[in-house]
């Protein structure tokens, strides 16, 4: 694919947003208001990424001067120098088998793990009005908002462009603020098990230990 036919395929774009914000929902399942603005956020950043990917490169044509005189004869609208880091970091060969591509998929598919196994957890205690304290929530206490971003970092590895790069760290601060509300709703429910449930369990970064099968 070169030219502008890489471009303009917005039947690709309309695809493949589509299947990976239906992946997402199908483990996500969002109930509450707080889960369906945790899940929006995730599918403005898939949009705008497939967007720039198959629709429309506003990256590559905003850094084109920049671009034409720092890697003369390369042609970067055709899709697989779109892959901008692999390009900028001077890999050679097909970009989606150059060590950042691979990371990327790693992450994106542990993500969608982590995912799954973390609302999993969680909508059962939902519906029983219990913490959820056992599998990835032993760990940590957000892992649903570390997978969402796992897979997003993932994507902007192999595909970084500027609304995304604008947007991943905007996603962070609302994932953030999403889990403190989602903590102090906590606390007024569940009071000091939450509260113990907080001095055990990290909230971003996992422990390495077992994970816990027991209650609070």
């Amino acid at each position: 694919m070169h030219g502008d036919s890489a471009y303009g395929l917005w039947t690709l774009v309309i695809l493949n947003s589509a299947i990976f914000i239906f992946f997402a929902f199908s483990f996500a399942k969002p109930q509450t208001k707080t889960d369906w603005r945790s899940f929006g956020a995730f599918s403005a950043f898939i949009i705008a990424l497939f967007t720039e990917m198959y629709g429309f490169p506003l990256t590559i044509y905003f850094l084109s001067g920049w671009l034409a005189e720092k890697y003369p004869g390369v042609d970067f609208l055709s899709h697989e120098n779109g892959h901008l880091l692999h390009t900028m970091l001077g890999f050679e060969g097909d970009p989606h088998f150059d060590p950042l591509h691979i990371a990327s998929n790693v992450l994106i598919v542990l993500g969608f793990f982590l995912l799954a196994s973390a609302w999993n957890v969680l909508h059962k205690a939902q519906q029983t009005h219990s913490l959820a304290t056992t599998g990835w929530y032993a760990r940590c206490r957000h892992p649903q908002y570390i997978a969402f971003i796992m897979i997003m970092f993932g994507f902007l590895l192999q595909w970084p462009t500027l609304p995304t790069l604008g947007m991943f760290p905007i996603l962070l601060v609302v994932y953030v603020r999403l889990a403190k509300r989602e903590e102090r709703m906590a606390i007024e429910e569940f009071g000091d098990a939450y509260r113990h449930y907080m001095e055990s369990t990290p909230a971003w970064i996992p422990k390495l230990n077992n994970l816990k099968t027991s209650t609070y």
